[in-house]
């Protein structure tokens, strides 16, 4: 997280795994903050969402955080900024962050991506500092019986689009998995140490791995076929005059041709998204698809898809 999210002084360390009595929220909360623009300068820049922030006397603060698709760095990648922000800027006083709940709204192209709530708990944290997240999803009448009052989870009419960018060109194009930037930090799970080294990922092209997994969905399924069919879709499409915004459902047909199983489709569609492509970034990193990568390179496998976008000169 950036240094300005810190506060001066010595910081006071506070680790937690489960929140006990003190930390739950109890009773009935009151609306104490609604900052419909509510703003942190994240890793990638400024991002933004509404924060809704609950009080109640003798409970946690619970905090329910809004973000529509475009508003800078999202919920999950910068969620130690926006919590840290939160409780520094709204609930200074409190030994711990706010009982954290994300609600990330997703544009229907986005249709593959998880929708709902999900409550963040940090297993540790520095005074504004929270650290090590883990994401549980919870329903809304969850939400509602943690907060003992009914909550609005709209973006809000006091939402302001940021200015629209310049239009690029989406190109989709073939990419060597061995190339790709060493992926970190890591979310969930715990499947999923932070990067593969480089001597690892060598050995893993010349020893692949095939076998599947149950300990999350980014080991649950056969990442060399969803390649080959990936890679038989990018040869195709130019041929077929088809479009980068319809690449997904163009590749999800011809998965369907093959008798794909509904998690290498549901791959598959994910590395012709426009909005959830992997997408390396300029400096060495990734915009995106770090989870995919990290399983790939697990794997060995020897050539993926990645999303580019290009801008042309006027």
């Amino acid at each position: 997280m950036d240094d300005e999210l810190a506060s001066p002084g010595d910081p006071t360390s506070a680790s937690y795994r489960e929140p006990d009595e003190r930390q739950a929220a109890t009773g009935r909360h009151r609306l104490a903050v609604d900052d419909h623009m509510f703003s942190v300068h994240a890793p990638s820049g400024p991002a933004t969402c509404r924060l809704q922030l609950f009080t109640a006397a003798g409970g946690r603060p619970v905090a329910l955080v809004t973000q529509v698709f475009g508003e800078g760095m999202g919920l999950t990648n910068a969620v130690e900024a926006f919590a840290g922000a939160a409780w520094e800027r709204h609930c200074p006083d409190e030994d711990l962050p706010p009982v954290w709940i994300q609600h990330q709204l997703w544009p229907p192209e986005m249709d593959e991506l998880p929708v709902g709530f999900e409550r963040v708990d940090f297993a540790d944290s520095d005074r504004y500092r929270p650290r090590t997240p883990r994401w549980t999803p919870i329903t809304g009448e969850e939400l509602q019986d943690l907060v003992g009052a009914p909550v609005d989870d709209s973006r809000g009419s006091g939402y302001v689009p940021r200015p629209a960018d310049p239009e690029p060109r989406l190109v989709f194009s073939e990419f060597a998995v061995t190339a790709l930037a060493r992926p970190r930090p890591f979310r969930a799970p715990d499947c999923m140490p932070a990067g593969v080294a480089w001597w690892r990922r060598w050995l893993r092209q010349v020893r692949p791995v095939r076998a599947t997994s149950s300990c999350c969905w980014y080991h649950g399924g056969d990442w060399h076929a969803v390649n080959r069919m990936a890679l038989h879709v990018l040869r195709e499409a130019p041929a077929q005059g088809v479009e980068p915004e319809e690449m997904k459902a163009f590749a999800v047909e011809y998965a369907t041709a093959q008798g794909a199983g509904d998690w290498q489709k549901q791959a598959l569609a994910t590395l012709f998204s426009v909005a959830d492509a992997i997408q390396p970034d300029s400096e060495g990193g990734y915009i995106n698809g770090q989870h995919r990568s990290q399983a790939m390179l697990e794997a060995g496998v020897p050539r993926t898809v990645v999303l580019r976008h290009v801008y042309d000169d006027a």
